[in-house]
C-alpha cells in the first residue's frame, strides 16, 4: 500500500532525473503507523525519510545513482548493509556521505561538521563488511551508487536513533518550530530550511550579556564568541550564503523576518563557554508573499542570486 506522500513523489522522479533539486518540493515526511519493518525497492535517484529495508538491483548499467536519506530533527540515521552484490574490481561502488550534497554544495558545511570532508566519505569497495553499520553525524545521509551488471545490487536497513542535542538539521517540513541548545561546546550549528520562509525567533539566550541587538551584516558581531546569525542562499551551504542578520544578545520576544530564498539557515556559533538555546518557529511564505514583499523582509539578494 503507498505511503501518504508517495503519489506525489512518484509524480516529481520523472523531472528529478534531470534536476534532483524538485524532490524537496514534495512533502518530505512520511507517516509509518505500526507496521512491520517497511520494505521496497530503491531506485536510481531515491528520497527515503522513514526507517525500513530497501533493496536496489540493476537493471541495465547505472552510472549515476544517489539516495537522499532524512530523519526526524531530533534522530541520528544508522545504515547497515544486509547484502552486498556489486564488482568493485569493475568500476562499481556504494558509499555512504555523513550528510547531503546537491549541486557540488555540502550540508553540514566543512566549517560545521566534526569530521574532514574526507572522512565523511565511507566506501564499501575499500571497507567491506567490516563496516556494516554506519550512523551519520546529523539528521541527514547520502548513499552514492554505481552498478554496471544487471541484476547486482544491494540491500541494506535504515533505523534511527534518539540525538539528544540536535546540531546540524535540515527540516523535513516547509513549517515547525524547533529549539536549538549547544550545551558547553565549541561548535557551530546550523538548522536548514529549504524553502522561502517567514521565521520567527522568540528566544535567544547566549550566556551572556542581555538585550537584543541587530548588527549590519558586514559588521558581525565582533569580538562575541557566541552568536546566532541568519543565512540565505540558493544552495545547501550555509558558508557559501548570505548573511542577512547576526543576533549578538540574548532577548526574549519575537523577531521576524521573512527572506524569500530558496534555502533559510538558523546558524549558532558557539564557544564552548555557555549553554547557547535559540527558539524559532518558521512556515514556508504564499507565493503572493514572494510577490509582493513587505514589511522586515529580504528577498532581493536571493531574487539576484545565479
Amino acid at each position: 500500500m503507498a505511503l501518504r506522500g508517495e503519489n506525489r513523489y512518484l509524480e516529481l522522479r520523472e523531472a528529478a532525473d534531470h534536476d534532483p533539486f524538485l524532490l524537496f518540493g514534495a512533502s518530505l515526511k512520511r507517516e509509518l503507523a505500526g507496521a512491520p519493518l517497511y520494505r521496497r525497492a530503491l531506485r536510481c535517484l531515491d528520497m527515503l525519510s522513514l526507517p525500513g529495508q530497501f533493496t536496489f538491483t540493476a537493471d541495465r548499467p547505472q552510472l549515476h545513482c544517489a539516495a537522499f536519506l532524512i530523519a526526524e530533527p531530533e534522530e541520528f540515521i544508522t545504515i547497515r548493509y544486509d547484502l552486498v552484490s556489486i564488482d568493485c574490481q569493475g568500476g562499481d561502488f556504494l558509499k555512504v556521505f555523513d550528510g547531503w550534497i546537491l549541486k557540488g554544495e555540502k550540508f553540514p558545511s566543512s566549517q560545521d561538521h566534526p569530521l574532514p570532508t574526507t572522512e565523511r566519505y565511507i566506501d564499501f569497495c575499500d571497507s567491506g563488511l567490516s563496516r556494516r553499520s554506519i550512523r551519520s553525524s546529523q539528521n541527514v545521509a547520502m548513499i552514492f551508487f554505481r552498478v554496471h551488471e544487471p541484476g547486482n545490487g544491494f540491500t541494506f536497513t535504515i533505523k534511527t536513533d534518539p540525538n539528544l542535542f540536535p546540531c546540524n538539521v535540515i527540516s523535513q517540513t516547509p513549517s515547525g518550530r524547533f529549539t536549538l541548545v549547544v550545551p558547553h561546546l565549541r561548535q557551530n550549528c546550523s538548522f536548514s530550511i529549504i524553502y522561502p520562509v517567514a521565521i520567527k525567533i522568540s528566544d535567544l539566550t547566549l550566556g551572556h550579556l542581555n538585550g537584543m541587538q541587530f548588527k549590519n551584516p558586514s559588521a558581525g558581531c565582533g569580538g562575541i564568541g557566541d552568536f546566532v546569525e541568519l543565512l540565505g542562499g540558493p544552495g545547501l551551504d550555509p558558508s557559501k550564503m548570505m548573511p542577512l542578520a547576526d543576533l549578538c544578545y540574548s532577548f526574549h520576544g519575537p523577531a521576524q523576518m521573512k527572506i524569500g530564498c530558496d534555502n533559510t539557515v538558523v546558524r549558532m556559533v558557539s564557544s564552548g563557554k555557555h549553554i547557547n538555546r535559540v527558539t524559532f518557529e518558521y512556515r514556508q511564505l504564499e507565493p503572493y508573499e514572494l510577490e509582493n514583499p513587505s514589511g522586515n523582509s529580504i528577498q532581493e539578494i536571493c531574487l539576484s542570486s545565479p
